[in-house]
């Protein structure tokens, strides 16, 4: 918008002496005046080269987003819209956005008078030219790669204009008027919504992306009914809505990991958990041990003492399970009925049959009674133990199991309540 030329000073009268001594005083004052707005107007010439080139960066940096689009996208329309945009501001003489073969996509230019003052080339002649990649962000890993280029030239004639404008309002107070009313709008604007977002803002920062739902409110006074605290409780809503889903997805992971009954891992869990173990044991050239454990006659507890007792004693058990297995690396699962396997990431069989051991020493520790079994007065457990070098051995995991599980049916062939391992 061009700016409202100053009011015009009157002119003095020169019918008197007094009226010739006032047009000399004003000559005089006139030429300080030159002086001084000449050092002015350099300083200021400077720095419209900064704010014409700061800001013609700015408003291409605003559309290089949505140019790199259009020119990746072969989208002319979208182009269209850009170029308008950019030819809106005035200062433009023309504007091009161009593919990567070089074809234009769309462009706009207008007639630009002639001007041969030394002075508007001297000042901005060097800074009317402006070109950019356009280079466009697939947010993968993938290396973005250029997709056109975009090209504007500034109005030499429209940026004297403006210039001679600026020139026009150094010596007005106006422009003092101005920047003071500028000034007061900034501090109430700043005290009233810059600072209370500002507080939103880094109460946003300060929350935790895992506990969404804790972060902590920004009170802000005077904005209980008005747009901003609307914005408060819209964004309370949305981290609330964000942790309960959070707390949902959590919820349902323990679901579809974790053994209803006894609360250990289930078998998706335990195949899960077996393979990633293997491949690490594979890579690292460590052993790795399974033991498989079954319950001596249950099927014999469970249609004497029924199936209420039969859960309590299959949660007990699981709890020994994991009373004696618990270095974090390992794991204890229900494998199905009254089986139970541990996976010994890192164990060697020695070290399998001692935890084996252990095991069934302390299923025996709970002295639940079984009237019912043929070899014991109390419920036992059989075991069977296996472990391999994963990188060594040639055998696969599958197989793994299978040794495991061939030796727990050994030990019940061996008379149960025992641990059995391959010699």
């Amino acid at each position: 918008m061009t700016a409202a030329p100053p009011e015009r000073q009157q002119r003095p009268r020169r019918s008197s002496l007094t009226a010739k001594q006032a047009v000399l005083t004003l000559s005089i004052a006139l030429l300080l005046s030159i002086i001084a707005g000449a050092i002015e107007l350099a300083l200021d010439a400077r720095k419209m080269r900064h704010e014409v080139q700061n800001q013609t960066q700015h408003r291409l940096d605003l559309v290089h987003g949505t140019a790199a689009e259009a020119a990746f996208q072969l989208n002319p329309e979208l182009a269209t819209q850009v170029v308008e945009g950019l030819f809106s501001g005035g200062r433009v003489a023309d504007v091009v956005i161009r593919d990567d073969f070089g074809r234009s996509m769309a462009s706009r230019e207008r007639d630009v008078s002639p001007d041969s003052s030394w002075l508007a080339h001297a000042l901005f002649g060097d800074i009317l030219h402006y070109q950019e990649v356009l280079i466009y962000d697939l947010g993968t890993a993938s290396p973005t790669e250029p997709v056109g280029d975009i090209e504007m030239t500034l109005a030499l004639d429209s940026l004297a204009r403006d210039f001679m404008d600026r020139s026009l309002l150094i010596f007005s107070l106006g422009v003092f008027k101005a920047l003071a009313i500028a000034a007061l709008l900034v501090v109430v604007f700043h005290a009233f919504i810059t600072r209370p977002l500002l507080q939103v803002h880094a109460a946003i920062i300060e929350t935790n992306p895992s506990q969404p739902g804790q972060w902590r409110k920004p009170n802000l006074e005077h904005h209980g009914d008005d747009e901003l605290g609307h914005l408060v409780e819209s964004l309370d809503e949305l981290l609330h809505a964000f942790q309960r889903g959070l707390d949902q997805r959590d919820q349902l992971h323990q679901i579809s990991t974790v053994d209803g009954l006894t609360g250990i891992a289930n078998r998706r869990q335990f195949d899960t958990f077996l393979e990633a173990s293997w491949q690490r044991a594979r890579r690292s050239g460590k052993p790795l041990a399974v033991i498989f454990i079954d319950i001596d006659r249950f099927k014999d507890f469970n249609d004497h003492y029924g199936h209420v007792a039969g859960d309590d004693t299959l949660r007990a058990i699981a709890d020994a399970l994991a009373g004696v297995v618990t270095r974090s690396t390992d794991l204890v699962a229900r494998y199905g009925g009254e089986e139970f396997v541990c996976v010994l990431p890192d164990t060697d069989l020695a070290g399998a049959r001692l935890v084996a051991q252990h095991i069934r020493d302390a299923i025996r520790a709970l002295a639940i009674p079984h009237a019912y079994s043929d070899h014991s007065d109390q419920v036992t457990a059989s075991l069977g133990v296996a472990s391999t070098v994963p990188a060594a051995s040639g055998i696969t995991c599958e197989q793994l199991l299978e040794q495991a599980d061939s030796q727990l049916y050994r030990a019940k062939h061996q008379g149960r309540d025992r641990v059995a391992w391959e010699t």
